[in-house]
């Protein structure tokens, strides 16, 4: 009697227990990674659209204090926080420094721009124009 006690504490988990119990996890990680996946790639979108937004409330505080937008021979975007040299600049127009897209590439920006006085892009996860989903390009101008 003694010893039918010790084999029913000394019991662990059947191979078939097991298996079921894995076969449970793997079902609810199929149910719930695409949902994820989809949350993650819609705020890496989102991020992209905020930092857009940002550079350009940077880019027109640069012009009030410039009085033009900052070109090529400027730096681009680099003018947002370094001083190109003049002196009526007044920043860094971003405290943090230049930010880099979710995808750790640099937005694109054209001074003229092709749809306003500037665009200001990130060509998104592809880094490369066009796309769709996480692909997408993320644009100043919509």
């Amino acid at each position: 009697m003694h010893s039918d006690r010790q084999r029913e504490r000394q019991r662990g988990f059947s191979l078939i227990e097991l298996m079921i119990v894995i076969v449970i996890l793997g079902l609810l990680a199929s149910l719930v990674a695409p949902r994820l996946m989809g949350k993650l790639q819609k705020a890496e979108n989102q991020t992209a659209k905020t930092q857009v937004e940002m550079l350009m409330t940077a880019l027109d505080s640069y012009r009030l204090d410039m009085g033009h937008y900052p070109t090529d021979q400027e730096g681009g975007l680099e003018a947002l926080v370094q001083n190109p040299g003049g002196d009526r600049w007044a920043g860094p127009y971003l405290k943090k420094g230049l930010p880099l897209d979710p995808w750790h590439n640099a937005y694109h920006y054209k001074c003229p721009g092709e749809h306003g006085d500037v665009d200001v892009f990130s060509y998104g996860a592809d880094n490369q124009p066009g796309g769709t989903g996480d692909a997408a390009d993320v644009v100043s101008w919509e």
